[in-house]
């Protein structure tokens, strides 16, 4: 009985996401009714204890990362960045690579920062115009979009800003370039596979004499005329990048192991406040990363964000306020859905998968498939089952590295479901709908989910880290 209420709890949950309610207002609903039905009269003390608690938590940790990356990304779609980056791989790469340009296009955006959603709208209207020329039918663009925008640079390439790369540091005292050579060789793996699949679907679609389809009217991709240079779109995204990688190293050198703020530093203080380094220095790294990357685009690009400055960051600020909460009441039913006994027997469950990595793996993505959320699922995975991840890998000798990225690579495997928020997003976007499209979403999903086991093999095969 315990375990059918917390899968209920989850099926509800993610039938509410599916039809679009918000996760904010129904993860509380699910989380506490979960509990009504264990032990009614925990369900306030569960609320304010548990659920609340964890939900402040997350927003502490993470928040910033969300708002500095919405405002990076908005200022980049600005000032014209996004559109330069495209025409410039659309003219270096060709016309007739239309997949490889889309994935090249949505990889560099999202790992120089820019959030995966803002990246959707950014490169829709030039990914509609390369199909329409090269007329390669548009119900496979969302395929090529997820590949270039979901997968290998949301959490699998070395130092990726994204949040799901983010997330395990602060569980495993790792940073964000945890285990680089794994993750190059599971993001290589990731793209060939995936090139092969978008090429070998778009070859047997227009085997059959299916054109372009019907325009909706709403792309209407501008030309080059007038965009900055493509050097400059870049330098933004490579100065995130490269920040990102020095401050990581700075901040340990700097601040060591903890750093404590007594009443000689701020006499305000009524208490020392500790705060030990190696699990903040992942957010540290990327926050500083994100911010100078800002200040780049406001000093190169000034005269072009000034006029809707105040109106483009309002809207990232409110974009970058959603998402967190979202993720944080999932992580918030997540801390309680971990409490009740139901769950005690899903994780003792899948406690007896023997390998570390193997069971990380399938328990992460199979929780980032229930709630439909690569952060989310982490989130809840981690929260009731980190201890137990990090002292199977010490048992068996694995590196907390390679952990941190098997880990992260599966949030964003089966996340990708038809209720994910950034699959509804993509397709509303395009005008296209699940029918039309999802399958080769869908076949993308099942390459990324491979690649982790993938990974895993390698390791093990040959101690690569």
């Amino acid at each position: 009985m315990s375990f059918l209420i917390v899968l209920s709890a989850l099926a509800f949950l993610m039938f509410a996401a599916y039809r679009g309610y918000s996760v904010i207002l129904f993860a509380p609903v699910a989380a506490l009714g979960a509990v009504l039905l264990t032990e009614p009269a925990a369900v306030a003390p569960v609320f304010s204890g548990i659920f609340m608690e964890k939900m402040v938590g997350f927003v502490k940790l993470y928040f910033p990362v969300f708002l500095l990356g919405a405002v990076f990304g908005k200022l980049v779609e600005m000032a014209g960045f996004s559109q330069s980056i495209v025409h410039a791989a659309i003219r270096y790469i060709g016309r007739t690579r239309a997949n490889a340009v889309i994935v090249a296009v949505c990889a560099l955006l999202t790992y120089g920062g820019v959030s995966l959603f803002v990246v959707v709208f950014a490169v829709y209207p030039f990914a509609a115009e390369l199909y329409r020329q090269s007329g390669i039918p548009k119900r496979l663009m969302p395929g090529a979009i997820a590949l270039g925008a979901f997968s290998f640079t949301m959490d699998t390439l070395p130092g990726t800003p994204q949040i799901q790369n983010i997330i395990p540091t602060t569980f495993f005292q790792t940073t964000g370039w945890a285990a680089p050579s794994l993750s190059i060789v599971g993001a290589i793996a990731t793209v060939v596979a995936g090139l092969a699949y978008l090429e070998w679907r778009r070859r047997s679609v227009m085997a059959t004499g299916e054109g372009y389809g019907a325009d909706d009217g709403k792309a209407a991709a501008s030309s080059s005329e007038g965009l900055p240079h493509p050097l400059l779109s870049l330098a933004p995204l490579v100065l995130v990048g490269v920040a990102n990688f020095v401050l990581t190293a700075a901040i340990t050198d700097r601040y060591g192991t903890s750093y404590t703020l007594t009443s000689d530093l701020l006499p305000g203080l009524k208490a020392p406040v500790e705060t030990p380094i190696k699990t903040v220095v992942g957010i540290w790294a990327v926050e500083g990363a994100l911010l100078l990357g800002i200040l780049l685009v406001c000093v190169t690009a000034f005269g072009r964000i000034r006029a809707s400055f105040a109106e483009g960051t309002k809207s990232a600020v409110g974009g970058a306020l959603l998402a967190a909460m979202n993720t944080a009441s999932e992580y918030g039913f997540g801390g309680v859905i971990a409490a009740l006994p139901g769950f005690i027997a899903v994780s003792e469950a899948l406690r007896k998968i023997p390998d570390p990595l193997v069971n990380a793996a399938i328990s992460v993505t199979t929780l980032s498939g229930i709630t439909g959320s690569a952060s989310g699922g982490m989130s809840i995975a981690l929260a009731a089952m980190a201890d137990s991840f990090i002292a199977g890998c010490n048992a068996a000798g694995i590196p907390l590295e390679v952990l941190h990225r098997v880990v992260a690579m599966a949030s964003g495997g089966m996340d990708t479901l038809p209720h994910n928020g950034a699959v509804i997003t993509l397709l509303a976007v395009t005008g296209l709908t699940h029918k039309q499209s999802y399958k080769d979403i869908f076949g993308i999903t099942i390459i990324k989910t491979a690649a982790v086991f993938f990974v895993i093999a390698v390791y093990y095969l040959t101690g690569l880290v």
